[in-house]
């Protein structure tokens, strides 16, 4: 966190489409003239996925008030949608604004600092009664060498662990057009990769006129946005790859070879007491039918340890999903219960075990990850250049490289790695 300045810091915790929404709160509050405040404001853009990520940004909110005590401290988010009273009983926010309000320059003049003088410090709307995503279109994303474009926010499902649609509301979708305009204008401002972001991007089209899929609209933006080197797509649920989106996996090179999947589990009766959509073998299916379409895919996955009723046997299959998915990238989440969900209220399993499976499933994904820098050992990578030494290849692994600047795709061969990632010979080495 930047020390204390005058300006507008935003903190951003939780996924992509946080990140995202920040560059539009920024905008938004330098708008309403947060910037010219005496002390400058500090915005939390906090996440509720779990207690934890909560308890985080509650932690870095007091620590901001001791840092920057002359600051107006703004709170938002899913933890702020979820929790408004909380956030506002806290004596170090000035101000606690919904999911829906953070997005608005008005919002943001709600302070004594603009002639408000009533007494309302949060100002959360219902969530559930948002029924468009508006397209906020972003020029460039700060300090990154990728883009996000929200397409979809918001979730039509319940799983039985999950806090989120009660942050985020019900699913809805950005119209095409303007996806594809966005997405056009950050290539025009020299951006070589583009991400798609969303909460349940593959529910992506299903309130919009005509119903189009997630698969039309990736084939749309690579016919319509020739300039694009590369578009990525975030977190998707596989159960719902349309035909269309299987097609573009497999034939559109400027689609990136990575998907981050949605599994949460590799037990059938996990799956089902979490109200999840598929099966193990649903799971294990799909990442076969891909790596047929596309030898070279690289898979990700979210998975919950320790969840309610989880046997050891239960979480066997799991920890055996890491290796028959073939997941590279795993995304492992130690159990913790979130107020208001079903699965709060079922039998829970010991801390002590779900911290256990936890370490567990994060070394297996630790030996998977390992084993695909190995392979990678020789090969010939193109690189986007994130950060000066740093990038990463078409399937996401961070590579170690001597040169290139943020933002260039530069074609390096890997030597080999460092056990975190792999390590890049010098251009001109490899070019000899």
């Amino acid at each position: 966190m930047a020390g204390e300045r005058a300006g507008i810091d935003v903190v951003t915790f939780g996924c992509r489409l946080n990140t995202y929404e920040s560059e539009v709160m920024k905008r938004e509050a330098e708008a309403a003239g947060l910037g010219t405040l005496a002390g400058g404001a500090v915005i939390f853009n906090t996440c509720a996925v779990t207690a934890e990520a909560v308890r985080q940004a509650r932690q870095a909110i007091r620590k901001a008030r001791r840092e920057q005590p002359g600051a107006r401290i703004i709170v938002t988010g899913c933890a702020a949608q979820t929790d408004p009273d909380g956030f506002a009983g806290m004596d170090e926010a000035d101000l606690v604004l919904g999911n829906e309000e953070k997005l608005k320059a008005h919002n943001y003049r709600a302070l004594p600092d603009f002639g408000v003088n009533d007494t309302e410090k949060a100002r959360v709307n219902d969530i559930m009664s948002v029924t468009e995503t508006a397209s906020h279109m972003v020029d460039a994303i700060e300090g990154r060498a990728r883009a996000f474009v929200q397409v979809q926010n918001g979730c039509d499902h319940r799983c039985t662990f999950c806090i989120i649609p009660y942050g985020r509301g019900n699913s809805r979708s950005v119209p095409m057009g303007a996806v594809v305009e966005q997405v056009k204008r950050l290539a025009g401002n020299g951006y070589r990769e583009v991400v798609l972001s969303g909460v349940d991007m593959t529910s992506y089209g299903a309130d919009l006129p005509g119903a189009p899929r997630l698969g039309r609209l990736v084939r749309t933006i690579l016919r319509q946005v020739p300039d694009l080197d590369r578009l990525r797509l975030s977190s998707i649920d596989s159960i719902e790859a349309d035909d269309d989106l299987m097609e573009a996996i497999a034939t559109e090179a400027r689609l990136m070879p990575h998907l981050h999947l949605s599994l949460q589990a590799g037990d059938d009766m996990v799956l089902k007491r979490m109200k999840r959509r598929h099966l193990r073998a649903d799971s294990i299916r799909f990442c076969e039918d891909v790596r047929r379409l596309r030898p070279d895919i690289v898979f990700g996955a979210d998975i919950i340890a320790g969840f309610p009723t989880e046997t050891e046997a239960m979480f066997e299959n799991s920890l055996s999903i890491v290796e028959e998915c073939g997941l590279t990238h795993l995304h492992v989440f130690p159990y913790s219960p979130r107020e208001g969900t079903p699965a709060a209220r079922m039998p829970q399993v010991a801390r002590r075990t779900v911290k256990e499976r936890a370490a567990r499933l994060r070394a297996s994904g630790e030996r998977a990850h390992r084993r695909h820098l190995d392979a990678l050992a020789g090969s010939t990578q193109r690189v986007l250049v994130e950060r000066e030494g740093l990038g990463r290849t078409e399937g996401f692994t961070l590579v170690a490289l001597s040169e290139g600047e943020p933002g260039e795709i530069v074609t390096v061969r890997i030597a080999g790695h460092d056990g975190a990632r792999l390590v890049a010979e010098p251009l001109r080495a490899a070019a000899a």
